[in-house]
């Protein structure tokens, strides 16, 4: 084994999602040394959301970067491109995309089991579980300390945030904060589906399936392991639970309502709203300002959703992954780390901001009865 140069700057990457995992793989592919903070207790901490689709031209290129890809092929689901997009009264079949039998361009993969790929690609270690990150503290050019919500802390030359939307590397950068979409996701969960859901298995079919009408939507979507998870897309307060006295396990009366709003819908698109197993998510949509941007700093960086938190129109985690294989790759080919930082962020500044430009308040989009939706895919924490 070899022993850590100490005059190696110290690299602390704050997440331990697909972005901040990608990030540590391609720094450690080219001897960089690097240490993963997570908060969650370990990585069977909790549910890891639905699937992924990774794209040929940003998720893919990540994953090739970090030595991956044939690895992602083997474990990923390209029959999960199919797409169905039905009328929402009568659950006709308004809209088919069948992927053709060599068609990889955004092959399906949960995103357990893709973080789990990373994680395992990773020098034993690397990750510290359990380490919830309260704040960066110390000058902008360095050192940095992070403090941990138990009181610890850990000196960094560089903190790279990928810690999401509520990033709290962000607060050391950028007094940017999410705003709501005025969008929320109520999400369902269907196992063994085949057997036990076989009617919601047959309409989803091997991807996906939307039905909208204008106000409000279904997305759902086949997961691996016989699931399907499916997403009511509807134009509500942040606050709707709360303003209608219920909780997140007030599982019935959610039912209930759901049923109201939906009354007029076909009856086959209303069972998969209410045959789900176990209780509703609740995860209301939101999305930093565009464009975001925030003045450099030599000891400290952002990606994915922490840089450019977009409405979850499918790609999210892909940018997230590219973010962070351009990073890890800057930082390697770079003669300093604020050189590194000054290249990384001259790249994925002006592709967030011309992607977050498009995607801006299209959340609401996703209720318009259109066909070929493209929008899915992210689970927000």
């Amino acid at each position: 084994m070899p022993t850590p140069d100490p005059t190696a700057p110290r690299i602390a990457v704050i997440g331990a999602g697909p972005g901040g995992l990608t990030c540590a793989r391609v720094l450690q592919r080219h001897g960089i040394p690097v240490t993963v903070y997570d908060r969650d207790a370990g990585r069977e901490a909790r549910d890891q959301g639905g699937t992924l689709d990774l794209h040929a031209d940003n998720g893919q290129v990540a994953l090739e970067a970090a030595g991956l890809l044939d690895a992602f092929f083997a474990k990923a689901r390209p029959e999960g491109q199919e797409m169905r997009v039905y009328e929402a009264r009568t659950a006709a079949l308004k809209g088919r995309h069948v992927p053709e039998p060599d068609e990889l361009f955004k092959p399906e993969i949960d995103r357990g089991v893709l973080r789990d790929l990373l994680l395992d690609s990773l020098a034993l270690g690397t990750v510290r579980w359990g380490h919830a990150l309260a704040a960066v503290e110390g000058p902008a050019e360095g050192p940095r300390t992070l403090r941990f919500a138990d009181g610890t802390t850990v000196g960094a030359d560089l903190v790279i945030g990928a810690d999401g939307a509520w990033s709290k590397v962000r607060r050391a950068l950028s007094g940017a904060l999410p705003a709501y979409s005025g969008v929320t996701f109520l999400e369902a969960w269907f196992d063994d589906v085949e057997t036990r859901h076989p009617e919601l298995a047959a309409l989803v079919g091997q991807g996906g399936a939307h039905a909208a009408d204008g106000e409000r939507a279904m997305f759902a979507q086949r997961n691996g392991g016989d699931h399907i998870r499916v997403y009511l897309i509807r134009r509500v307060p942040a606050d709707w639970l709360a303003a209608r006295g219920l909780t997140r396990a007030d599982t019935e009366a959610i039912r209930a309502l759901l049923l109201e709003e939906y009354a007029d819908w076909s009856p086959a698109l209303r069972r998969v709203l209410t045959e789900n197993d176990g209780p509703y998510v609740d995860r209301p949509i939101h999305a930093l300002p565009v464009p975001h941007s925030w003045d450099p700093q030599p000891t400290a960086t952002l990606l994915g959703d922490a840089a450019h938190l977009m409405p979850p129109l499918g790609v999210g985690v892909n940018l997230a992954m590219l973010d962070a294989a351009e990073l890890a790759l800057a930082i390697a080919e770079s003669e300093t780390l604020p050189e590194a930082i000054t290249r990384y962020e001259s790249q994925m500044r002006p592709r967030s901001e011309e992607i977050a430009a498009h995607v801006e308040g299209a959340a609401a989009g996703l209720l318009e009865a259109g066909e070929g939706l493209d929008a899915h895919h992210q689970h927000h924490d």
